[in-house]
């Protein structure tokens, strides 16, 4: 159990006995041995964390303490990047804890604790939790690196299989369709369980991936890449669902957050390639092989991936699942169009930047593709990897609805600026666009799964990604057959205008559900 000592010795003035009475009153600390006591962290994930406080006589009716940070968070994936986190906040409840037990023996007032840090859940996950989240986010960043592949290659491909600007768009569009079969495969969640559906998309996208890397012609190549793209949408909806039905009340949006720098995660593995596909016109065959490879990692996925707590409660009754009628009712009626509608409109601009945003910089802004990895990391990887670490804190303590819309309208503005300025202005627009987006956008996906019950998440999930499918399909066709009269910058800026709108007058329009308990905000009629 690895242990990070403080070397800072402080003096605190009461003997060793006056201050683990007031340790014990002001922190609940237990003894852990003659001069050394533990306070455990009830927010810390995984139960396994807390901090040991050493005492030792100073003389004069004085003592030193010295306290040791305690993380033994074990995760199946990730814990390398969420020990230090919360290595860190810990240090911060240290120097509280001693500033709290010098106050208590000087007989002043108690300062008022810390809050969380901005980068930590507000509740407590334990080590169930905590696994769940880090498996589900395993699951993400593999399909996050197979997503990212045409959008990072599509002009190598172009170059491949000899095809123009119109086509290239139109295949590009034919595969949005593919939000059709992940339907079924997210509809098979509310049916069959979150797991199950989980895994099935993980082996369709790696097969996939590996028959794009070795097709013929583009022909192939879309109808493998159609596949693969319901495979990415379906494990990357049910594991946000999965991820927020393990959630502890209060981290929610972190868990929505964690998968979101999960599947960022796996979308650098895609930016890392794009040197690669400069080697040679068929080198883009390489990444599309890697993906493929990620089979590999599916065993130990479904070793650590168990069955939503709330699923296996709501599948023991008799509760109907995966009832489309349900979300035509009075109830989720309103919320389900509002959540339709919003993806429809994002999508429209969505669908085409993420597919030809580099298209773009390499045609108009003559940028390379090593050029376009760097822009990549300096712009969207550390910024979005900020605005993700404050997206959960910002969500939860200050309401879904306000962080979506201020996020979602700076995120989508910022983008628009990107596709009609040049130089400085390109790096400084998508700074801010990475940023505010992955704010907006962690408070629109964890309200789009908060927003309906348990036995029909999934579904209604499913359909809203559908609209949201169609709508990208309309914006790559509208900027495909555009891109050869005004360009493809100012093809790309009016799509964004539709997104725009939604950002401004449709979001606010949903309820809010920060602060509050998820089966308060959609409960199971009839389930325990």
């Amino acid at each position: 159990m690895p242990r990070v000592p403080r070397s800072r010795l402080i003096r605190l003035d009461g003997t060793a006995d006056e201050v683990i009475t007031a340790a014990r009153t002001l922190f609940g600390a237990r003894a852990e041995s003659d001069r050394t006591l533990r306070v455990d962290r009830d927010e810390a994930p995984g139960g396994t964390t807390y901090l040991l406080l050493h005492l030792d006589d100073a003389g004069d009716g004085a003592t030193t303490l010295r306290t040791e940070t305690v993380v033994g968070l074990q995760l199946s994936y990730f814990g390398w990047f969420i020990r230090p986190l919360v290595r860190l906040a810990l240090r911060r409840v240290a120097r509280y804890i001693e500033a709290a037990l010098g106050a208590a023996l000087a007989g002043e007032p108690i300062p008022d604790p810390p809050g969380p840090p901005a980068y930590l859940p507000v509740g407590a996950f334990d080590g169930e939790q905590a696994n769940q989240l880090a498996t589900a986010a395993a699951a993400t960043a593999v399909v996050g690196f197979a997503s990212a592949l045409v959008g990072q290659m599509a002009d190598n491909v172009q170059t491949t299989f000899h095809i123009s600007n119109a086509t290239l768009g139109v295949g590009l569009a034919i595969t949005r369709f593919g939000a059709l079969v992940a339907l079924i495969v997210v509809a098979f969640a509310d049916r069959a369980g979150r797991r199950r559906a989980i895994l099935v998309g993980l082996l369709l996208s790696s097969g996939m991936s590996a028959i794009s890397a070795a097709a013929p012609n583009f022909s192939i190549f879309t109808a493998a890449q159609t596949i693969e793209r319901a495979a990415v949408i379906a494990t990357g909806v049910v594991a946000v669902i999965a991820a927020i039905e393990d959630a502890p009340e209060g981290a929610r949006a972190f868990a929505t957050a964690m998968l979101g720098l999960a599947g960022g995660f796996g979308f650098s593995f895609a930016v890392v390639f794009l040197p690669v596909s400069d080697l040679a016109p068929w080198a883009w065959r390489i990444a599309f092989a890697a993906s493929g490879a990620t089979v590999l990692f599916v065993p130990r996925i479904a070793r650590h991936l168990a069955e939503s707590t709330r699923y296996t409660r709501v599948a023991r009754t008799d509760v109907e699942r995966g009832r489309v009628g349900e979300l035509l009712e009075d109830r989720y009626s309103r919320r389900f169009f509002i959540l339709a509608l919003t993806g429809f409109l994002l999508n429209v601009f969505a669908g085409p930047s993420s597919q030809l945003t580099n298209k773009y910089l390499q045609d108009v802004r003559n940028y390379s593709g090593t050029e376009i990895a760097a822009w990549r990391a300096v712009t969207t990887g550390i910024p979005g990897l900020l605005g993700l670490l404050a997206a959960g804190h910002l969500s939860e303590s200050r309401g879904r609805r306000r962080v979506m819309r201020v996020g979602l309208v700076i995120g989508i503005a910022a983008q628009i600026i990107v596709y009609l300025t040049p130089g400085i202005w390109i790096w400084l627009a998508s700074t801010a666009s990475a940023v505010a987006g992955a704010i907006g956008g962690v408070a629109l996906g964890t309200m789009q799964v908060e927003m309906f019950p348990t036995e029909v998440r999934g579904t209604s999930n499913g359909l809203i990604v559908v609209m949201g499918v169609v709508g990208s399909a309309i914006g790559l066709a509208v900027t495909g057959l555009l891109s050869e009269s005004i360009g493809t910058g100012h093809a790309l800026a009016l799509c964004g205008t539709a997104a725009l709108f939604a950002a401004l007058f449709v979001v606010h329009r949903l309820p809010e559900s920060a602060q509050r308990k998820l089966d308060d905000v959609s409960p199971t009629e009839g389930a325990p």
